[in-house]
């Protein structure tokens, strides 16, 4: 397989959570990685983590580490974005398109309508977003015959907090197909990626409010660079184009390239309790 190493890469939404995970892992494989998002200083968000701190992880980690402030629902950022890369590399290998709007109220219990509208936000910093920024680098993943991967979850086929979460990721999941069909003749991948339950701020700031409510859960979650060894193990796949237009789950995928969690644990795919790739399950998780 080729290396990762100097292999240039951009990932979206990368302040904290599953973004800053893949971005640190993509380093430690020697990457290049543009670090965006919108946390430029602490307390930016209510939740830790800006893009300068994940940049250093990923320098930190053996790669370089480049934060670009960038508010995904405004193209021109986006655009800016990759004249950057295309400025300063002239390709990219990489895109993981990942940021995405989770608005206050997501996972408040009850019906669509007695939730926020704001939901909704998740079609513009998310479907749509992961569009542009394909969109704007479509040139330079032609040039390097890149690796497009959308961060998706079982909310496309289960009910999952409700339906503005789910079509949003149900249609990531359909954007990554279709875009795989334009793409075939150039020799860029597109996949989307269903990650399992992650470690990440938020969910450990739920898990240590009612840990004994939520162990069973955390011995089985994946840590956010899990997603980033499962990508970088995907690029350096000879035969990632016959994964091309697929939805995958990480954990299957780990399994399939030897791969185990920074812990050292294997974890479950979700398939047979959450439903798979090709149909909706009738599990509500909330």
């Amino acid at each position: 397989m080729n290396r990762t190493e100097n292999q240039v890469a951009v990932v979206t939404g990368a302040s904290r959570g599953a973004g800053r995970g893949i971005a640190v892992a993509l380093g430690g494989a020697g990457a290049t990685v543009y670090v965006t998002g919108r946390s430029r200083q602490e307390g930016d968000a209510p939740l830790p983590g800006t893009i300068f701190s994940t940049a250093e992880a990923v320098t930190e980690a053996g790669g370089t580490g480049i934060p670009v402030l960038c508010d995904h629902a405004d193209d021109s950022q986006t655009e800016a974005l990759f004249q950057q890369v295309e400025k300063d590399h002239g390709r990219l290998d990489i895109l993981v398109n990942n940021a995405t709007c989770l608005p206050d109220g997501l996972t408040r219990i009850g019906p669509f309508w007695e939730k926020p509208l704001s939901l909704l936000d998740i079609t513009d910093v998310g479907m749509r977003s992961h569009y542009s920024a394909t969109w704007f680098a479509a040139p330079l993943l032609v040039a390097s015959k890149g690796l497009v991967v959308m961060t998706s979850s079982f909310g496309g086929r289960i009910y999952m907090h409700g339906p503005a979460y789910g079509a949003g990721k149900a249609a990531v999941d359909k954007m990554a197909h279709d875009m795989a069909v334009d793409f075939k003749p150039h020799g860029v991948a597109v996949v989307s990626l269903w990650m399992g339950l992650l470690l990440t701020e938020r969910t450990r700031e739920v898990f240590a409010a009612e840990p004994d409510k939520y162990a069973g859960l955390e011995a089985t979650a994946e840590h956010p660079e899990f997603s980033g060894l499962v990508i970088d193990a995907l690029h350096r796949d000879p035969e990632r184009m016959e994964k091309s237009g697929q939805v995958w789950i990480a954990a299957e995928l780990a399994e399939a390239y030897g791969i185990k969690d920074i812990n050292g644990a294997q974890p479950p795919s979700h398939r047979a309790v959450l439903g798979d790739t090709t149909s909706y399950g009738t599990a509500i998780v909330e």
